[in-house]
């Protein structure tokens, strides 16, 4: 069963191979989204200080009533804070947003700030600054593992130089059409669906039709065979019924072409947060 796997990160700690992830969920509607993926077995949610839903997805742990220790909660430190002072206040806001003790993975969104995004600057001192705060976060108790996103090797080899504590994982955009394997070689991997494009893509839809499965069901269970983990965004519950039920098998042939689909070259408006929720595991 899909939702019963874990992963186990570089520190001992194990996150679920599958969660809810909540960006575009409005944040009063974010506790029944969370509750109800709870209350379907879900053990694992991903937000951020940049989706505005904090408070909602930690009132929707609390109403599902399942204890706070068999859930894993992902938030990420935004994009935008590069500096020591503004990143520690802004850590103990989401553990304050959140209403919880902990927070078992926190993660720098951006190497840069949204609005800069991979424009050739990589923020070295202030990806450090606002590092050095989740270490101790982390150090004190507060957060049970740390990580980065959207960082490409350069911005991680800068971590891994000048930190003491090694980024757990790495946030990045994996999908059909879209697997990065130079940076996913260099890190290991976590992943999701995509961009909605790749949904009517005629080699994913004949796929799915000879597993008598979803495209989106299709792809889910790409990147988790490839030992990824994956948070697909649903506030649906029958979507969440549905992206669980992914105990197929595809086969090594079809893998293969899955690896090999055409790149989305366009993904419109959706392209500056949509596919940057999903996690890359670094085993050492």
């Amino acid at each position: 069963m899909v939702l019963n796997k874990n992963i186990k990160l570089n520190n001992g700690v194990e996150i679920p191979v599958l969660g809810l992830g909540t960006w575009l969920i409005d944040d009063d509607k974010a506790a029944d989204a969370v509750a109800t993926a709870i209350k379907l077995g879900y053990r694992h949610i991903d937000t951020a200080e940049a989706y505005d839903n904090e408070v909602g997805v930690g009132k929707g742990i609390k109403q599902s009533g399942v204890p706070r220790d068999q859930i894993f909660l992902t938030t990420k430190l935004a994009a935008e804070i590069k500096d020591y002072e503004g990143a520690k206040k802004a850590i103990q806001k989401s553990l304050d947003d959140l209403n919880v003790d902990y927070i078992d993975l926190m993660i720098i969104h951006s190497p840069q700030p949204w609005d800069n995004f991979r424009d050739g600057k990589h923020y070295e001192d202030g990806n450090l600054a606002a590092w050095k705060a989740l270490e101790e976060f982390y150090k004190a108790g507060k957060i049970k593992a740390i990580g980065v996103s959207n960082f490409e090797i350069v911005d991680i080899e800068n971590i891994l130089a000048h930190g003491t504590v090694k980024p757990a994982v790495n946030q990045i955009l994996v999908h059909v059409s879209n697997t990065p394997f130079e940076l996913i070689k260099y890190c290991e991997t976590y992943s999701p669906i995509g961009h909605g494009e790749i949904l009517n893509n005629p080699v994913l839809v004949e796929m799915a039709k000879s597993y008598n499965v979803t495209v989106p069901q299709l792809c889910i269970r790409y990147t988790i065979q490839l030992g990824f983990v994956t948070l697909p965004k649903t506030s649906n519950p029958d979507h969440m019924k549905s992206n669980a039920d992914v105990n197929f098998v595809i086969s090594d042939k079809d893998m293969e072409t899955l690896k090999n689909v055409e790149r989305i070259k366009d993904y419109g408006d959706t392209m500056k947060y949509s596919g940057f929720q999903k996690l890359v595991l670094k085993h050492d």
